[in-house]
């Protein structure tokens, strides 16, 4: 009997500490990610919508703009998923680089941006909690992060251009080198 009274309680202390990180993270997280969503739309709709278009067009031309400005902006000011729709105005070629080297920013840039992908906050709050356990600044994880991701996110980036190459030669075939939109 005394084994199911344990079982019960363990079962319901479950809950109840569950209870308790869901509402510290409405009361802390919650708050700060929705006012960074508003600040980024507001950015957005002050900046304005086709000025953010003409920069994704121009950052086609450079890798360096490609793979590493273009998708931290994107990531930046519309979060995941929506920074991967600034792709559409690259070329058909350097759509898997960018799509590689995007995917990754959503998660380099969270320590610092929360309202990316607010998703992916829990990994990132995990490992700065035990970054905090050993006296360690997680501001500075943080930056570590988003200071490495930059540079590793833009190789991602580089390298599928070139595993795009292998696959286009493999199956003799040639992606678009330019962008035409349709409006």
């Amino acid at each position: 009997m005394d084994f199911i009274i344990l079982f019960a309680e363990g079962f319901m202390n479950l809950f109840k500490t569950g209870a308790e990180v869901f509402i510290s993270m409405m009361t802390e997280i919650v708050p700060v990610v929705l006012l960074l969503i508003i600040a980024m739309n507001t950015l957005i709709q002050i900046i304005g919508e086709q000025r953010i278009n003409k920069l994704a067009k121009a950052s086609s031309k450079n890798p360096l703009l490609r793979y590493m400005v273009l998708p931290f902006l994107g990531s930046f000011m519309l979060g995941n998923p929506m920074m991967l729709s600034l792709g559409r105005f690259l070329p058909e070629k350097y759509k898997p680089s960018y799509f590689a080297s995007g995917a990754y920013f959503c998660h380099t840039s969270n320590g610092l941006f929360p309202h990316i992908n607010p998703g992916e906050l829990f990994i990132f709050l995990g490992i700065a909690a035990g970054i905090e356990q050993v006296g360690f600044s997680t501001a500075e994880l943080a930056v570590r992060y988003l200071l490495v991701g930059l540079v590793m996110n833009f190789f991602a980036g580089w390298i599928t251009d070139f595993t795009t190459k292998m696959v286009e030669k493999q199956q003799g075939i040639k992606l678009k080198t330019e962008v035409t939109l349709h409006h």
